[in-house]
């Protein structure tokens, strides 16, 4: 199997769900948090160089290392929330759901790219 998949081996034969499945379970998870904007797909190149992201229209990067995931997300945040808040509650919120769906844990770090401003009415 490609190492884009998370595999479990059970008695009964082998399980693997795919890095974009994994990849639509945070997204969700994210969507519900108070405080998200979205999933960011604005951000500079540097940044997603510096985490290996592959597309600019994604925001969430599934890395398996071994029998760990690494899952890193960026977010844009609305104005007059308390930032580190919402990162803590992104990763809960990712964490719980990557638990309940897959059985796994993982490391989840959240990077938060920008600040959303309410649109002025002109």
């Amino acid at each position: 199997m490609p190492d884009n998949y998370m595999t479990t081996v059970t008695e009964k034969g082998t399980i693997n769900i795919a890095e974009d499945v994994i990849d639509v379970m945070v997204a969700a998870a994210i969507a519900e948090v108070d405080g998200v904007v979205d999933v960011a797909n604005t951000v500079g190149n540097e940044i997603l160089d510096l985490i290996g992201m592959r597309t600019l229209s994604k925001g969430v990067k599934v890395s398996f290392e071994g029998e760990a995931i690494s899952i890193d997300v960026l977010i844009m945040v609305a104005f007059g929330c308390v930032v580190s808040e919402v990162a803590r509650n992104v990763q809960l919120a990712v964490l719980n759901a990557l638990e309940s769906m897959t059985g796994q844990t993982a490391k989840v770090n959240v990077h938060v790219s920008g600040v959303s401003f309410p649109k002025s009415k002109a």
